[in-house]
């Protein structure tokens, strides 16, 4: 079973990459967004360290491909590895929870699992390409930052979708005006983004109410789908150099993206977490006070009883105190 399960994370892994390698920046391998780190890292906290082989085995397939030499395909190989192996042992030491319902959560993902933990994987796979002879050591830094940047806007984006999804059932029975609502915000979180990214003032702040609104109606469902589609549009933009990303380098660029994926996927993961710990004390103090209301209502049951025995008789009063 588990070997079956490491496939099934090496064959996630490969398509994803593949998916990603569209917006490639630096040598054809390099892009400012990496969602198999994303799917590695949600596999480890879904399915436990033992399926780590199925992220070596992915990224080894995708960069044998595409890699210069066979040591720097083992080192970005490893790299890739090692960095959501730390980013899971990370979230582990600090008590993550899956569900992400606590603001703790959302910000261990955000700066464990995503900004600390992906700069294992940017040194050893920049570091490799450059030791391989496919960098020149002067270009080690603007492939470092698009690397960076693109594993953790991996786990930004992706790792929280795939945590929510597991446990989401489809709202059947929701009225109509409610999916009405999730379509207008998908589609309008898309549009404005896109509108954002073509012109050369920079706009991007248009995204964030609807990353609240995301956040406020539909929880982390929607604040992760719509901090993804936000993400995607703005990382097609900066690989085609449009829109605000046109009149910079790409160093610049990849902070730029940075910033912005960051504080949209920060802005949407901890919003939707405090609503998550609202709702869910507001859920505690409703229990609470149903089985104050059973307590009270058994309490008075308990009293009229005692109210409708009759009285002992003379005798009976006698004899008890006789005894």
């Amino acid at each position: 079973m588990t070997a079956v399960k490491i496939l099934a994370v090496a064959i996630a892994y490969f398509v994803a990459a593949k998916l990603g390698l569209q917006h490639q920046l630096v040598r054809g391998q390099v892009t400012p967004l990496w969602p198999s780190t994303g799917i590695g890292l949600a596999a480890l906290l879904l399915l436990g360290l033992r399926i780590w082989p199925g992220i070596t085995l992915g990224a080894f397939l995708v960069n044998v491909s595409i890699g210069p030499t066979m040591p720097a395909v083992l080192g970005i190989s490893v790299g890739n590895t090692l960095a959501p192996v730390c980013a899971y042992l990370l979230l582990e030491r600090v008590g993550f929870h899956l569900e992400l319902d606590r603001l703790r959560d959302a910000l261990s993902l955000v700066f464990l699992g995503a900004f600390a933990g992906m700069l294992v994987s940017a040194t050893v796979g920049a570091g490799s390409l450059v030791l391989a002879g496919g960098l020149r050591p002067s270009e080690f830094w603007p492939a470092w930052s698009v690397w960076w940047t693109g594993d953790a806007m991996g786990v930004l984006v992706v790792t929280p979708l795939l945590l929510v999804i597991r446990t989401t059932r489809m709202p059947w029975d929701a009225p109509p005006l409610r999916w009405v609502e999730g379509a207008a915000l998908l589609l309008g979180t898309f549009l404005v983004t896109l509108l954002a990214t073509v012109g050369p003032v920079n706009l991007l702040f248009l995204v964030f109410p609807f990353l609240i609104w995301a956040a406020l109606r539909f929880q982390l469902l929607g604040a992760a789908a719509c901090a993804l589609i936000a993400s995607t549009v703005a990382i097609v933009s900066a690989a085609h150099h449009a829109g605000p990303f046109a009149q910079h380098n790409l160093f610049l660029n990849m902070v730029a993206l940075q910033a912005f994926n960051g504080s949209a996927a920060l802005t949407a993961l901890l919003l939707a977490a405090i609503i998550a710990e609202r709702n869910k004390a507001h859920q505690n103090i409703k229990d609470v006070c149903a089985r104050l209301n059973e307590v009270a209502d058994r309490l008075a049951r308990d009293k009229k009883l005692d109210i409708r025995l009759p009285p002992p008789r003379a005798g009976e009063r006698s004899r008890d105190r006789s005894q």
